[in-house]
């Protein structure tokens, strides 16, 4: 992959942007202005700036950039301004300064060399007299510059500034007369220590009228995303991104300098460049100061001061001094609780990676000893954790595989499972190295095994996830433990299915098989309950008996809590009625709540966004996903529950018509990066939603999307959703041989007549692509699915009205979409109403309603408009301009003048140009002229078209049967 050095793109600057522009127009007008532009270094203060000078650029503005120096305070004087007065010489030429040349020749001092040298005078600025006389013609040449328009004067690293530097901008700043200047001063905030400099001229300036101050901050993790994706030239994987923005903090320069380095997201270790970087600072501390520092970093990014010295062991004034120089250097910050920090997460790395073997082992083994002898000193709940890490960073194998164990259980307290996926995948990896380590655990090896296994799944990690139950099969006793197998079993059944591999059904169906061995119990039931829930997908007839088998021995068993997950999958799967299922759904998530059994609401909310999406129930369906989404994260399951109930909302926020907050859900679906086909429900939904929008991006996620066919398996209502979206896709770019090609293939799935929920809309595609093309054949074969097909809630009626007026050919056509229409104002979902209105007022043009035209094209375009669907607002602007509406207004005056009906009503009898001529007594060329204008009235492609189109329209009625009504 090819990685841009640097990034095109300006990334979360936008209110930054604004700022600057406000305060350009304010300069335009007249009042003075000055803009301080602070942040650390590679925060993007020049990138900032390079945007907004092309802008101010574009409205006319002058722009003039000056550089400081890294010569400190006895450097070069005025430096930045000598650069942008050499810059205007070189555009304007000596002229510019009015026959001040010897004057600015303090500035400048090529000014006094050369043949036409002028006579400079000599010696340094003696007084301030002289000096106020230049501070004076440097302000009056702005001045006269910003007559013409407005001036921006950028100084850059303001940090640098030498004295004359600072006292001139002082000057312009404090005694600025009326002209449309603005001066913008970078600095960067990481070099202001306590004594610099420019801290008292900023508090200075501060006091200032119309001086305004503009901070930069890092990036968030989404600004870090669009960096990546921008330098990379592809969406890179949220892992991916959550580890560059972890390491770089957002700090736009290190997100770069990581990407560069090698792997897309990033490097394993620090580019040399970068560690010298970071490392120049910390070479020029004290050596007291950097052996701190190096402890510290051992301690992690953030640590506490009484930690620090409990590890350290110095005298407390030692240690003192040695941070004092830290955060003097802007290496270490404090903060209000007595912690400290290291300002940049890669500055500790890269201090961290220079420690020397024996010192990493024995920092390590150290700060571990501490934590265990005082866990206090560390974030409550956090001592576990650290404890385990240093003594893994010791190389103390035995107290390393203790630690990570009793590590693992605290994280799975705390429902941070993908911590304690982590930290037993270490278990695993020491279990080799200490000979006792099944006595030290109190546990065997399948054990451990079996307790990752469910962590990674819970953490969503299922490629993980199933390579582990490959390992647990392989060490089980099905004969001794075929419980014990059989869980197993279903557990890589159920995985292989989630990540498209296969559909599970030998492995379910072999737990099954050794649950049949296994006495009753509440574990058998459980194990029953989810192999009827899976089956549900796959043979509805088994899994119903399945199901019974599993009821019955709850029954006997007495219900119990941890049956509801399983429990309300079967609910929801094996056919109930909606009124029976919802209660039930109701039910048991009132158990859970009453519980405080979190995972067990989050499924409980999956399962009852999802009916009440299907019963129609928009709003509600939204509200349940949306807690669902709290909830999940707050119990550790985003990746998995919490990736479902994301692209629930979404799709119920499309149902709604809040497409924007529909797009925000999926973009956080997409950051949990749901492993196999958990990230597809809301990949699949917005590249529908983007295609509709036509938005730049849609065919890639379309794309991506369909990648899915290409799977071993997917289940049928991921598949057939899919199939539609193909189908959609090549009718948005008039694929015609891709759109029927795509339609044949989604009705020869054999589970289409089994999921109506998924069906309608597949055929309602179908149905579209065939009335397009003018396929019969592919409309008879959605006409018989659809006559198997139930219709049973709102949606589904909706789509089948669609469908049925679809197929419906001359003066049915107006009754069948005026049905369609009303089925979508009962459902309510606004962008199939949009679509629908737009086909009634074609249907109602074709029977000569033009007032019912006129009412459904101004409602389809408000529709379109609300949601930003621009293919349908442009197909409703089309037809309007055909049957002769004014924009969307009410009818108005004919498209079409009578002479060129009267052409097209030959065109439409297949008369040659020559031919049209003779019958209306015109010119051949006057012919030709006329069906030119005529096709592109239309907006088609050849006289065909216009032909096909105007039997449609009714365009070839008598004028008299569309009267003319002129007017809005």
């Amino acid at each position: 992959m090819t990685v841009r050095a640097t990034s095109t793109v300006l990334v979360g600057r936008q209110r930054e942007l604004a700022a600057l522009r406000a305060a350009l127009g304010r300069a335009g007008a007249g009042e003075p202005t000055t803009v301080l532009v602070g942040g650390e270094a590679g925060v993007g203060k020049t990138r900032l700036l390079d945007e907004f000078g092309t802008a101010a650029a574009g409205t006319g503005a002058r722009l003039l950039v000056g550089q400081c120096l890294e010569l400190g305070e006895a450097g070069l004087p005025f430096a930045p301004f000598a650069a942008a007065l050499r810059e205007l010489l070189r555009r304007d030429g000596p002229g510019v300064l009015d026959g001040y040349e010897a004057e600015f020749a303090r500035l400048l001092p090529e000014l006094a060399r050369g043949p036409a040298a002028v006579a400079a005078p000599a010696g340094p600025l003696a007084s301030d007299t002289p000096r106020g006389y230049l501070f004076d013609l440097v302000a009056d040449l702005f001045h006269r510059l910003a007559e013409a328009g407005p001036l921006v004067l950028v100084i850059e690293d303001l940090h640098w500034a030498d004295r004359s530097t600072r006292d001139l901008i002082g000057f312009l700043v404090r005694a600025a007369r009326p002209g449309r200047l603005l001066l913008v001063c970078t600095y960067r905030t990481d070099e202001l220590h306590r004594g610099h400099p420019l801290r008292p001229f900023l508090a200075e300036l501060d006091r200032v009228r119309g001086v305004e101050r503009v901070e930069l901050a890092r990036l968030d993790r989404d600004g870090t995303a669009a960096v990546l994706t921008d330098l990379l030239g592809a969406e890179p994987p949220a892992r991916g991104v959550d580890d560059v923005h972890e390491r770089t903090q957002g700090n736009p320069f290190f997100i770069e300098e990581l990407a560069a380095a090698g792997s897309p997201v990033g490097c394993a270790t620090l580019p040399d460049t970068l560690r010298d970087l970071l490392l120049a600072r910390v070479d020029r501390l004290p050596d007291p100061a950097q052996r701190v520092l190096r402890i510290a970093a051992a301690g992690g990014t953030r640590f506490a001061h009484q930690l620090l010295a409990e590890v350290a062991g110095l005298p407390e004034a030692e240690l003192e001094d040695a941070l004092r120089a830290a955060v003097a250097a802007q290496l270490v910050v404090a903060d209000p609780d007595g912690d400290y920090e290291f300002r940049h997460a890669l500055v500790r790395e890269a201090v961290h990676d220079e420690l020397l073997p024996g010192e990493h082992a024995r920092l390590h083994a150290r700060f571990a000893a501490a934590i265990e002898a005082h866990p206090q000193l560390v974030p409550a709940g956090r001592a576990p954790a650290e404890i385990a890490h240093h003594w893994h960073a010791a190389h103390d194998h035995p107290r390393a595989l203790v630690a990570a164990r009793a590590a693992a259980t605290a994280a799975a307290d705390r429902y941070a499972y993908a911590e304690q996926s982590r930290l037993l995948e270490r278990v695993l990896e020491l279990w080799e190295q200490v000979p006792d380590a099944a006595d030290r655990l109190g546990m065997d090896h399948l054990a451990v095994l079996e307790e990752t296994l469910d962590a990674a799944t819970t953490a969503g990690d299922y490629g993980r996830a199933i390579t582990l139950t490959r390992a647990a099969l392989a060490e089980v006793d099905r004969d001794a433990e075929p419980l014990r197998a059989a869980w197993l079993l279903f557990r890589r059944g159920r995985l292989l299915a989630l990540l498209g591999k296969s559909d599970g059904s030998v492995e379910v169906r072999e737990a099954y098989r050794l649950a049949g061995r296994v006495p009753e119990g509440p574990e058998r039931v459980r194990l029953l309950a989810d192999v009827a829930a899976h089956l549900s997908k796959l043979d509805p007839e088994q899994a119903v008996a399945v199901a019974d088998e599993a009821m019955a021995g709850a029954v006997a068993l007495g219900e119990d809590l941890t049956l509801l997950p399983t429990r309300i999958a079967m609910l929801c799967r094996l056919g109930q009625d909606s009124a029976r299922g919802l209660a039930d759904l109701r039910r048991a998530e009132a158990l859970a709540r009453a519980a405080g059994n979190g995972p067990a609401l989050v499924s409980a909310l999956v399962y009852l966004s999802d009916v009440l999406f299907e019963l129609g129930r928009y709003a509600d369906s939204a509200a349940a996903a949306a807690e669902g989404v709290t909830e999940a994260r707050r119990v550790g399951i985003s990746r998995s529950g919490g990736a479902y109930l994301l692209s629930n909302q979404a799709e119920a926020l499309i149902a709604l018509g809040r497409w924007d907050e529909a797009e925000t859900a999926c973009a956080q679906a997409a950051r949990t990066d749901p492993p196999g086909v958990s990230g597809l429900h809301w990949l699949q939904l917005r590249a529908g939603l983007r295609l509709a929008r036509a938005h730049p991006a849609a065919d890639d996620l379309v794309g991506r999307a369909l990648g899915f066919l290409a799977r071993p398996y997917l289940w049928p209502n991921h598949r057939l959703p899919l199939h539609e979206l193909r189908i959609e896709a090549a009718l948005a770019a008039d694929d015609r041989a891709e759109a029927v090609r795509a339609a044949h293939d989604a009705l020869a799935d054999e589970r289409l007549p089994d999921l109506p929920r998924e069906g309608w809309p597949l055929l309602t595609a179908a149905a579209r692509t065939a009335a397009r093309y003018a396929v019969p054949e592919l409309g008879a074969m959605v006409g018989a699915l659809a006559a198997g097909l139930p219709a049973r809630y709102p949606a589904e009626r909706a789509h089948a009205a669609t469908v049925a007026a679809l197929r419906a050919a001359g003066p049915a056509a107006l009754p069948a979409w005026r049905a369609a229409v009303e089925a979508w104002r009962t459902d309510g979902q606004p962008y199939p109403l949009g679509r629908a209105l737009l086909e009634l007022a074609g249907a109602a043009a074709a029977a000569g309603q033009r007032s019912e035209v006129a009412e459904a094209v101004r409602e389809a375009g408000a529709l379109a408009d609300s949601l930003g669907a621009a293919p349908l607002a442009e197909q409703v602007a089309t037809l309007a301009r055909r049957v002769g509406l004014p924009g969307r207004g009410g009818p108005g005056t004919d498209l079409l003048t009578s002479r060129e009906r009267e052409v097209l009503l030959l065109v439409a009898a297949g008369h040659s140009n020559s031919r049209i001529a003779e019958q209306l007594f015109i010119s051949p060329k006057t012919a030709s002229v006329h069906v030119s204008r005529i096709i592109a009235k239309l907006d088609v492609s050849n006289r065909v078209e216009a032909a096909a189109l105007a039997h449609r329209l009714g365009l070839l009625e008598p004028a008299a049967a569309v009267p003319h009504q002129r007017g809005g």
